[in-house]
């Protein structure tokens, strides 16, 4: 199941709607559908009815899960209500519009005309819709140190481990943290500084009760309790510029039990800062554009086109595995590029008119302006170089990885969050200059990019995965590790009989992390910063 990147909040405006009421204008209300698949649509949301307005601006909000690696059809219809009753059925139908979420959250302000049907138009009215986050996307950072704790072990001194609460609307303590890092045989600890989703920590409530645990670790997990204590955010963010805060951790029993008990040590807060997390919508409602490249394997290795057993090949319905990686991936990368133009290139074929190999021509055949016009200008691109060139090899990659890393990096030196850079190789076999391809990676991930692989036909893919890092860090053959992890390699035989969607579902659910990882790395912000809206 794909991860919701978060949730979305719609709101919803029309103009000179048609007025369907005789005598009195119309009682408009809009509703949320989403594409369920086979023609049919689902009702995921709808705003309030507002009389007599052809010009409502409506107050409920529309909210909808949003997922990166999915186009999300949504279709907003906007209904006359003349009864009571739930049923849309028996009310006029003003007009609507079909979009992707990923088209609305990419622009600013999202208005379209509204259609009775798809593509006639209703005469008159329009609909404007824009989207904001559902989110608090401020955190909690906190550094804390402890004195003379209490000596709980036998042999030893304490292994202190800190714990975080905070009180419910019931009086309960739900746990919102609990230190990664036991510090061994130490009744003086600095813990390493964390953090905390302000939300989760205290549901954005800077008085909100929180109780912090200090308990000795034992590996039988029968921890001692050292002490507790009760604060808040509030208190807690006086720490800070020399300034701690300290508290007296206290047990309860001890206390009760000792008439000369004094505490069980000192906590002490040093440090306790609020800072914005910015998460990949804030990117691109901020005004992030991601430019997305497509790179096609032509090596002899896929099989002679005009041959059906041909990965290149082209059957009667106008597809091949290459074909399908393009549009699954390119029709969700799409909506978050405005203008459309996506450079598309082949490597591992003799090319006219000299037919030496090449590792990086363009699909056009024009390497001043190698740029498609949309995904189906790359289509129809890869149909009409197919039978023009010959397919060679060897297989490498990285002439293109280093092509697309010098743009990211010209758009390194703006020195902000404007441009982020997708590279999708799609590659039928095993790569040949996999120590240089390794290194392109390296010096890649220091940039705004990322590589998607999907490999086709039956081959043997361990090199590929070995690229994708999930299993340790990628090193170049010096010993140079990745900055971070770009490359998700994903092998199309697995996506074969399943939906065309679930292949760019696996493929992009990646991406969000990996653009919000480099910006925060970074440290640049949006362009445009959200306004923070709690939940």
């Amino acid at each position: 199941m794909a991860a919701c990147v978060s949730r979305v909040e719609l709101s919803v405006s029309c103009r000179s709607l048609l007025d369907r009421d005789l005598g009195s204008r119309s009682d408009p209300l809009c509703v949320l559908l989403q594409d369920a698949g086979g023609g049919q649509w689902a009702e995921l949301d709808r705003t309030e009815k507002i009389k007599n307005c052809q010009d409502p601006e409506f107050c409920k909000k529309l909210v909808v899960d949003y997922y990166f690696e999915k186009v999300q059809k949504l279709k907003f219809s906007v209904y006359d209500i003349d009864n009571k009753s739930f049923d849309l059925n028996d009310d006029d139908y003003l007009g609507g519009v079909e979009c992707t979420l990923g088209q609305v959250v990419s622009s600013a302000v999202f208005t379209r005309p509204l259609e009775l049907k798809q593509g006639k138009p209703a005469g008159k009215g329009t609909i404007t819709i824009s989207a904001e986050e559902i989110k608090d996307t401020r955190v909690v950072y906190l550094e804390i140190e402890a004195q003379n704790l209490d000596k709980k072990d036998f042999l030893g001194k304490s292994d202190p481990f800190l714990e975080f609460y905070k009180q419910s609307d019931a009086g309960t303590w739900q746990l919102v943290y609990r230190s990664e890092v036991v510090i061994k045989n130490n009744l003086n600890p600095c813990w390493r500084k964390f953090s905390v989703p302000l939300q989760t920590f205290c549901g954005g409530d800077f008085n909100k009760p929180i109780k912090v645990q200090c308990a000795d670790h034992d590996s039988d997990g029968s921890h001692d309790l050292i002490g507790t204590l009760e604060t808040t955010l509030a208190q807690m963010q006086t720490a800070g510029a020399g300034s701690l805060v300290e508290y007296e951790c206290i047990h309860p029993e001890k206390k009760q039990e000792k008439k000369n008990y004094k505490n069980s040590g000192i906590i002490r807060i040093k440090s306790c800062k609020i800072e914005t997390e910015y998460s990949f919508l804030d990117y691109v409602m901020g005004g992030c554009q991601i430019n997305f490249t497509v790179g096609i394997d032509f090596t002899a290795s896929n099989g002679d086109p005009k041959s059906p057993d041909s990965l290149h090949y082209i059957s009667p319905d106008g597809i091949n595995e290459y074909l399908i990686a393009i549009w699954s991936v390119g029709s969700v990368v799409q909506d978050y590029d405005t203008d459309k133009l996506f450079p598309a290139f082949g490597f591992g074929a003799q090319v006219p008119p000299s037919w030496q190999v090449s590792h990086e021509f363009a699909l056009n055949f024009n390497p001043s302006n190698p740029y498609c016009q949309g995904i189906q200008g790359i289509v129809d691109a890869y149909r009409q170089i197919l039978p023009q060139i010959r397919l060679y090899g060897p297989t490498n990659f990285s002439s293109i990885i280093n092509h697309v890393a010098r743009f990211a990096a010209h758009s390194l030196q703006q020195g902000t969050a404007a441009q982020y850079f997708i590279l999708l190789i799609i590659t039928d076999g095993e790569i040949t200059d996999l120590d240089q391809t390794r290194q392109a990676i390296v010096n890649a991930s220091k940039l705004p990019m990322s590589i998607i692989i999907v490999g086709v036909g039956e081959a043997d893919f361990k090199a590929m995965e070995f690229l994708d890092g999930d299993n340790g860090v990628l090193k170049s053959v010096t010993g140079e590790a990745a900055a971070r992890d770009i490359v998700q390699f994903v092998p199309f035989r697995q996506f074969k009989n399943a939906p065309q969607e679930a292949l760019s579902q696996m493929v992009l659910a990646e991406v969000p992390k990996q653009l919000v990882s480099y910006y925060k790395w970074q440290g640049w912000p949006p362009l445009k910063l959200p306004e923070i809206k709690a939940m």
